[in-house]
């Protein structure tokens, strides 16, 4: 049977019709820009993502995780959900993180697409580095554990205070207050990590700053300074590691959760959760210029998720998502549970409070 020209046509026009949907569904996630990849959030958004990261086949991840804690397995899970993803990575704590990304990006080589871990400013030298994003995973999480302009997202939460050796202190005896850390029996026998905003010295002076403004706490360092701290520029879990050994018997602004784990396997160790208690969060970015934007919103979203978070859970952090507990042993750590008043320091807090921390730590500790 012949068909006309007529018809012919209108077979076409039909055929393009149903072939059209197909075409726009294979090329959308070509044709979003990166911002619009970040936050897109129609209902087919999880295949969007996953037709998108199949092309871009990589992602590159810097994080302030330990790493055979966490870092490895998170990464070792992910790529087993997303089998046609690499997942590469590269550890350090947060001012390492920073000092390598700055570098990179004079450079203009930034090799990272997410960043995790206590957080880097939205901007250096007033240039945008880190780009705002969407999860659906944003309802599992605290409402101030999103950033306003949706610039990071809470992985962990990690909390700031004292630790001691419970070989050379008895629990009774430890000191349960900032004023009592000015005891003479504590003279020379203390330590804090001088290498971050997030810990140690400066988390310490910051979160007192909050608390009792600058009179009080210029007047309280001056006292404390006559006890002779010691000043470490190793990791905040070394000096952790430093009171273990009987180095030293306090161990000031570490994070609360180490000594519970180190005591957890016979070391003698404890915490002491100090009012108030400092809580800090440690958050997932996507960087301006990410080569790999689909694949980078899938590990945001895998990380916030409820299996995500119980790679946090197992690992011994305490997680973000409220629907994940922390471990029964890390309870006591909690502030909420231990009847402690809890100061809440985003990075923006900390980016306004560090620059008279600083101030203040020399005035006194150098």
């Amino acid at each position: 049977m012949s068909i006309s020209r007529a018809g012919l046509i209108a077979m076409w026009i039909a055929l393009g019709m149903l072939m059209c949907p197909v075409d726009l569904v294979a090329t959308r996630a070509e044709a979003l820009t990166t911002e619009e990849i970040l936050n897109y959030q129609g209902s087919d958004r999880h295949k969007v993502l996953v037709d998108g990261a199949r092309l871009e086949k990589a992602v590159v991840i810097y994080s302030g995780m330990i790493v055979n804690q966490l870092l490895r397995p998170a990464i070792a899970a992910f790529e087993r959900k997303y089998p046609f993803l690499r997942a590469r990575y590269w550890r350090g704590d947060g001012n390492q993180i920073a000092v390598k990304l700055h570098a990179e990006i004079r450079a203009n080589a930034v090799e990272a697409d997410v960043v995790e871990g206590s957080g880097i400013p939205d901007a250096v030298g007033g240039s945008k580095i880190v780009l705002p994003f969407t999860s659906p995973l944003f309802e599992a999480l605290p409402k101030d554990a999103v950033a306003p302009d949706h610039t990071w997202a809470t992985t962990r939460l990690r909390h700031i205070g004292l630790g001691y050796n419970t070989k050379l202190i008895a629990k009774d005896e430890a000191p349960r207050g900032y004023e009592d850390l000015l005891n003479p029996r504590w003279r020379r026998k203390m330590a804090w990590h001088t290498g971050s905003d997030a810990s140690g010295a400066l988390v310490t002076i910051s979160t007192l700053l909050a608390t009792w403004g600058e009179s009080k706490t210029d007047a309280y360092l001056s006292m404390l300074a006559r006890q002779d701290i010691t000043s470490l520029s190793v990791s905040n879990r070394q000096v952790v590691d430093q009171v273990i050994l009987g180095e030293y018997w306090i161990g000031i602004g570490i994070s609360a959760h180490h000594p519970v784990i180190s005591a957890g396997r016979g070391a003698p160790a404890a915490t002491v959760l100090l009012d108030p208690t400092p809580r800090l969060s440690d958050v997932i970015q996507v960087l301006k210029g990410t080569r790999h934007p689909h694949a980078a919103i899938l590990f945001v979203d895998f990380m916030l998720s409820a299996e995500g978070q119980q790679l946090v859970q197992a690992a011994e952090y305490v997680p973000a998502n409220r629907n994940i507990e922390p471990l029964p042993s890390l309870t006591a750590i909690v502030p909420k549970n231990a009847g402690i008043p809890e100061l809440i320091l985003t990075s923006e807090r900390l980016e306004q409070l560090t620059p008279k921390s600083v101030e203040l730590y020399r005035r006194h500790f150098r």
